[in-house]
């Protein structure tokens, strides 16, 4: 479809429509347009939005029309598998895996290509596999196809061509992309930071960026208030710190897909000759990216590590896939019997094991994830506290966030020097136009707002 001008001349629109507002976490779901070519930028649920109608697992959604009725999904004509006739989408690109970014891929049209990186599609599948009966028809990518896809790849999609670049993040497989519309370039930075492991990563997306003298920015900007910067070397300092000090049980709690944090705790083991425990879950998501050979990760049998299993009733197939092949699996009683040896693996979902395992006095918790950030958060770590608070376990909360810090931001944006800058994934917008409006024009994305970039 041809827009024209006041004046008439025949020209192709570039426009851009946010269906995650600039004011929320998460839930990044953005169409971008160039003529009669349509792409969405990331795909992901609100979990805060979502928790006002639902909450697991006392009142679940049936179907997607309660997600349609709160404006969990938006209303995109051609886009959704219950929609009649072609889709009217030409693909998804996903910058990583988390589920603020994924997590409303199962209702697209399974026609529609779902673009990615090799490790996002390793991971999307490894939590697919592990939720199976848990809000399933939230969960399920069966059916849909991938394309993967390295730095260095170029993607021709109708009058699009998008460039993915890595980034660091707290998952692999990250990407920002530069997207080559008609009219100039538009940068999608997705979650991104330099303070990680691998703040080079990001460094080579943003000099690529600005390379691209784009005419847009979409960029994230979570960490506005209460930044704290800690690099990844910090936090293993500070967690070989308590290890090293902890005569009994170090307990410790951070994202299956953390590779970075994982190979944080491994090598605080190691240095305190202990064995660090991890669940079958991740024992099992480390096996899948064993694919990847960049990743270069810890073997899931050697010596250094242990798989905790879980007492339960039954257990799915994938668990009982490395329960029943690995040497290294120990229960509740083991781990008791080796407090001073081990460093456990434990989230919120592990503890009904301390009865079993029952810490020793001397005993210590590691919260090594985001503090909570919305109020059934806040009640799920008070429950934290009280389980802790019984069995007398002090909590250190040591955490590098993946998100990018404020004057880093900047820095970014200054270098990059896009014509227009749209602040997403943030919940002080207003804070990100002011702190970067010297350096570049602003546009403070509402929902379902269309704005021309061209």
């Amino acid at each position: 479809m041809v827009l024209r001008t006041k004046d008439c001349d025949e020209r192709i629109m570039v426009n851009l429509i946010f269906y995650g507002g600039a004011g929320e976490i998460g839930g990044n779901k953005i169409l971008l347009t160039d003529g009669d070519t349509r792409i969405l930028l990331d795909f992901g649920m609100n979990f805060a939005e979502r928790s006002k109608f639902y909450s697991t697992p006392w009142l679940e959604p049936r179907d997607e029309r309660g997600f349609i009725e709160f404006g969990l999904l938006p209303k995109i004509e051609g886009t959704y598998e219950f929609d009649e006739g072609p889709a009217q989408v030409d693909a998804v690109f996903l910058s990583h895996s988390h589920t603020d970014h994924t997590t409303c891929i199962p209702f697209l049209k399974k026609e529609i290509p779902v673009y990615c990186g090799q490790t996002t599609e390793l991971l999307l599948r490894a939590f697919n596999e592990t939720t199976v009966g848990r809000r399933s028809f939230e969960k399920n990518i069966e059916g849909f196809q991938f394309n993967t896809f390295r730095t260095g790849s170029k993607i021709k999609v109708g009058s699009l061509q998008v460039e993915p670049i890595h980034v660091d993040h707290s998952v692999p497989g990250s990407y920002g992309f530069i997207v080559h519309t008609s009219e100039g370039a538009v940068v999608y930075s997705g979650d991104f930071r330099i303070h990680g492991a691998r703040g080079d990563l990001t460094a080579d997306f943003v000099e690529a960026a600005a390379k691209s003298k784009p005419i847009a920015m979409i960029c994230e900007g979570t960490n506005l208030t209460e930044a704290e910067v800690s690099t990844e070397q910090e936090v293993q300092s500070k967690i070989g710190q308590v290890v090293k000090a902890t005569p009994k049980l170090v307990l410790a709690d951070f994202r299956p897909a953390d590779v970075d944090r994982i190979r944080t705790f491994y090598q605080s083991a190691k240095e305190n000759k202990r064995q660090l425990a991890i669940s079958l879950k991740q024992a099992y998501i480390l096996e899948k990216l064993k694919a990847d050979r960049n990743l270069e990760l810890p073997e899931v049998d050697s010596a250094e590590f242990l798989i905790f299993q879980r007492e339960k009733k039954r257990y799915f197939n994938w668990e009982s896939a490395i329960a029943d092949n690995y040497p290294n699996v120990v229960d509740a009683e083991r781990v008791g019997e080796l407090q001073s040896k081990v460093i456990l693996s434990a989230s919120y979902s592990d503890f009904n094991e301390m009865l079993d395992i029952r810490p020793e006095p001397g005993s210590s918790f590691i919260f090594s994830t985001s503090e909570p950030f919305n109020e059934e958060l806040e009640i799920k770590h008070d429950k934290y506290v009280n389980w802790l608070d019984h069995f007398g376990l002090p909590m250190y909360h040591i955490h590098c966030s993946g998100h990018i810090m404020p004057t880093e931001a900047r820095q970014v944006v200054a270098k990059v020097a896009p014509k227009k800058f749209f602040p997403v994934h943030t919940e002080n917008p207003g804070l990100f136009a002011r702190f970067v409006s010297d350096i570049t024009k602003v546009e403070l994305p509402q929902k379902g707002t269309t704005y021309q970039i061209s």
